[in-house]
Formats: C-alpha cells, structure tokens, sequence
C-alpha cells in the first residue's frame, strides 16, 4: 500500500527536482519532504532518487514509479469527486506556452474535460511573454508558462530543467562566424535569454529564421539553419544538442492565476501540478 500523501510528495519532487522548492509547494518543512521520500524508498524497496549536496535526480526505480504515483492519486482524485458531488460551472480562460504543444498537456486537459464537462475550457496558446502580459490585462484566468528569469518567482513551480543548443544532426557552430539562431519574435523569453548569453559571452550572432510557431522552428532547425535555445527535456525528434556555445542555464516552468481565482482554475491547477511529469517529456 503506497501512501498517496507520500506519493504527492514524491511527484513534486521528480518535477522540481529539490527537495526545498517541493517543500515551499506543498507547504511543509523540507524534513518532512524527505521523510515521505524516505519512507516511499522502505515501502518500495527501492531508492527513488539519486541525490547529492548539488543536485536531485531520478533512479530508473523513481522513473518506473512515476506513472504508477500518478494513476494512484488520479483514482482518489475521482472518487473524491464522485462522493462530494460537486460539480464545477464557468468558463475558464486557459493560456499554455509554444513550448507544451509536442507534450502531453492534450491529456492532462482532457482528463479535466471528462472529470468537470461543465466547464467551458477556452484554451491559448502563446509565447510565455505573450501569456504573462495577457494575464497581467486580466485576459487570461490561468497560465502555464515559463518565469521571466532570475528572481522571478511568481506563480507555483511545475518543473524546473536546463535550457539547451540544439539543431540538426551533424550541425557545427562555425566559432570565426556570427552563431546562426532560429528564434521566437519578441517578447519570447527564449529569444531574450539565447541574445543575452550570446552577448555576455562576446559571441556574434545574426537571426537565420524567426517564427511565431513552435513547428515552424522545428522545421528550420531540421533544414540546418541554424541554433535554437530549448528545454532539455523536451528536444524534438531530429533534432539534437550543440556544442561549442556558451550555457543557457536553468529554466522554470510555473502556474500563474489572474486577479480572481475560481474554484475551475483552481481544479485545473491541480491537475496540471500533479500530472506535471507528462508536460516534462515529448509525447
């Protein structure tokens, strides 16, 4: 018998990969954290996460035990539903980053969809800067987007990863020559982190393809125009990482809710918290 507030426990921390921001998530002491963690490892058998002073990573064992975890606390979820009764109305303006489009964010949201089919989901998907000046205007009830960077620290913390180089097989950055980049128009946050680096770091660079689509830079990249910044966890089939530039460094991925919160955006939240390890990987 697995414990699903220890289960909880051990899903926020696969998708913040720490112990201290799993913690300031779930509102308990990180000793507690670590304590479920522990008693999750006893009850399993198995170690779960490989961690160090610097860094939390999952086993195989805590991999295997993901959809195991998830599948446990979606069951409680639905008999809670079922004998509370209560059944949620409204509409829920809901704003999604370019970045989820080739995740499983599509399952997330139809597990919603069947669970609460009174709630009239309108869905966008935009630039995470786009998506934070949206809800700023109070156009957007919910969005899931990438922070703006360091010390940004609004919103609840779905995941956290590194920003990666890739581009097609076989690419190789020319150092004598400007670093071609594909690139999202502004106010993308990837755009603005990958000019940064580049400056701090001296490097000349010039813009080889610009698209407001996700794909479309997918497609650039495939064709060897060039360098994109991208999540490591979610580098797109045929595509792989390049060497020789300089780190982008962490990203974070959070939950923001507009100026009023209802009881929809807030069930939405919860399954988008707790399914957080499907939007980690490429579907």
């Amino acid at each position: 018998m697995y414990d699903p507030v220890q289960l909880r426990t051990f899903l926020t921390v696969a998708q913040t990969l720490s112990f201290t921001q799993a913690a300031g998530r779930l509102g308990v002491r990180q000793s507690t954290v670590s304590q479920h963690v522990r008693r999750l490892e006893d009850a399993t058998g198995r170690p779960l996460f490989a961690r160090d002073t610097h860094s939390v990573e999952l086993t195989e064992d805590g991999e295997a035990l993901l959809g195991f975890a998830r599948t446990i606390l979606e069951a409680h979820e639905r008999a809670a539903a079922f004998f509370t009764g209560t059944r949620l109305r409204g509409r829920l303006r809901f704003g999604a980053s370019e970045d989820f489009v080739l995740t499983r964010l599509p399952e997330v949201l139809e597990g919603f969809r069947h669970e609460h089919p009174e709630v009239d989901l309108e869905l966008s998907v935009e630039l995470s800067g786009t998506l934070h000046e949206r809800l700023d205007a109070g156009r957007l009830d919910l969005v899931l987007a990438k922070r703006r960077g360091r010390g940004d620290e609004r919103g609840r913390l779905v995941w956290r990863d590194r920003m990666v180089w890739i581009g097609a097989e076989g690419l190789r950055v020319d150092p004598e020559r400007p670093v071609p980049l594909i690139v999202f128009p502004p106010p993308g946050i990837t755009r603005a982190r990958a000019l940064e680096v580049l400056e701090r770091d001296g490097r000349a660079w010039r813009i080889a393809c610009t698209s407001g689509s996700l794909s479309g830079l997918i497609a650039a990249a495939r064709a060897g125009l060039g360098v994109m910044a991208h999540t490591r966890g979610l580098i797109p089939p045929g595509l792989v990482r390049v060497g020789g530039l300089p780190e982008l460094g962490p990203v974070e991925f959070a939950l923001l809710q507009g100026h009023r919160s209802t009881p929809a955006a807030e069930a939405l939240a919860a399954a988008i918290l707790w399914g957080g390890d499907r939007l980690s990987r490429p579907a």
